[in-house]
């Protein structure tokens, strides 16, 4: 007779890694939108883009009943101790309280238990799961001692753990989790995690690779079953991340290696249907999982730059529409060069909750007038915006250019 395997118990509220494949957390390609695609076509948890603790503290907590958005907004500094009364809201982090209810995992950066909790304390109730950023490499994350950087900081990034575990766990019953990269040996890798798995963790993502790699560089797998069985040894689930393509390998690595889950990046802001088992169709055309991202994007209402860079990583380098994306600066005229028709008025519609010109010049009264040069000179200024002019030559205004006077200089020397 077998015993079970050990379990660190998941909260009520928080969700098991175990089994799962998932969408990894991404800048950019893990906003709103991103993250219902995955969602759509079969992954079983979410992770949101990293969000600054700091950044969030602060902020507001809104929800629209219609559109079933949650938004965590504030008003930018714009480096004053006290932003200007009339300044627009920025929007931190956004969820839908439906489509993600119980799928939602919320990654945090952080160097600072105290600052950790806090602002872990604002996302709590809405989320699956409270996961620390400790493998980012870029400098955006590492710079305060974030991110990858805590790899260095081993007994400061367990502390933040533990305080996340003693001050979110009680109060609204989510997991808390972590993500790491390799260290250089196995023998410090397998000390790190060693730590990291007694402070009271649910699960532990791991990116084969160190932190100087690149993305571009093959994945190192020879010590992810280690890192799997110290996991296991210890009742936390072990996640893989690092050139996973798609849920059918997924599987198979899991199989291989003894880890509980797996976590796909890349291959999801390439095509989403990665998520789907060949079974299932596998991966899609292109053009169909494009479609599919627009809904949703118009649906939320979606920052256009971030839907533009979205479609650029979705559509293939080498097809005709990749082109074509660059000049639309709107989502209407995306929709018309798609050829897709039954979307054209809610594209001209959210264009226009979003400020955005749906005929396609971009922002909609980006240039204002000037009311006090209005004012002073009467009709002038309005004849003269009216009344195109050429403009003059600098030297037909009588200012001579550095060809002029080096002419000059020439013709007195050869005098």
């Amino acid at each position: 007779m077998t015993s079970e395997s050990k379990k660190v118990p998941v909260p009520r509220n928080g969700v098991d890694y175990r089994g799962k494949v998932v969408l990894a957390p991404m800048v950019r390609s893990g906003e709103l939108p991103s993250r219902l695609l995955a969602l759509h076509y079969g992954a079983d948890l979410v992770w949101g883009p990293e969000t600054v603790d700091r950044s969030m503290i602060g902020t507001t907590r809104r929800y629209n009943p219609e559109t079933k958005i949650i938004e965590w907004t504030r008003k930018p500094s714009q480096g004053a101790k006290q932003p200007p009364p009339d300044v627009k809201d920025s929007i931190i982090y956004r969820m839908h309280s439906e489509k993600e209810a119980g799928k939602l995992i919320f990654q945090i950066g952080t160097s600072n238990p105290d600052l950790a909790v806090e602002a872990a304390k604002l996302v709590a109730a809405d989320v699956a799961g409270i996961d620390v950023n400790a493998g980012c490499p870029k400098p955006f994350s590492t710079h305060d001692g974030m991110g990858a950087a805590l790899l260095r900081t081993p007994d400061k990034l367990c502390a933040i753990l533990e305080a996340l575990v003693k001050n979110i766990v009680p109060e609204f019953e989510i997991g808390i989790s972590v993500k790491i990269r390799l260290l250089e040996t196995a023998q410090e890798t397998e000390a790190l995690v060693r730590s990291l798995v007694a402070t009271g963790i649910t699960g532990l993502t791991v990116h084969c690779r160190t932190t100087p790699m690149r993305p571009r560089e093959r994945a190192i797998r020879g010590q992810l079953r280690m890192i799997a069985d110290v996991c296991r040894e210890a009742g936390v689930a072990c996640v893989m991340n690092g050139d996973v393509e798609n849920r059918d390998q997924a599987m198979q690595l899991i199989q291989e290696f003894g880890v509980d889950g797996a976590m796909i990046a890349t291959a999801a802001e390439k095509n989403s249907s990665c998520f789907q088992t060949k079974a299932q169709g596998g991966l899609l055309p292109w053009n169909e999982v494009v479609e599919q991202y627009i809904r949703y994007a118009l649906e939320v209402e979606n920052k256009f730059g971030n839907t533009k860079y979205l479609l650029c990583q979705l559509i293939p380098g080498k097809q005709p529409a990749y082109r074509s994306i660059s000049p639309c600066k709107s989502y209407t005229k995306i929709c018309e060069m798609l050829g897709l028709d039954d979307l054209l008025d809610r594209a001209r519609e959210v264009d226009l909750i979003l400020d955005i010109d749906p005929d396609g010049s971009g922002k909609k009264n980006k240039k204002t007038s000037n009311q006090s040069a209005l004012a002073a000179g009467g009709q002038m200024s309005q004849s003269r915006s009216s009344t195109s002019q050429v403009r003059k030559d600098l030297s037909e205004r009588g200012v001579k250019t550095s060809s002029d006077s080096q002419s000059a200089e020439t013709t007195a020397v050869l005098a």
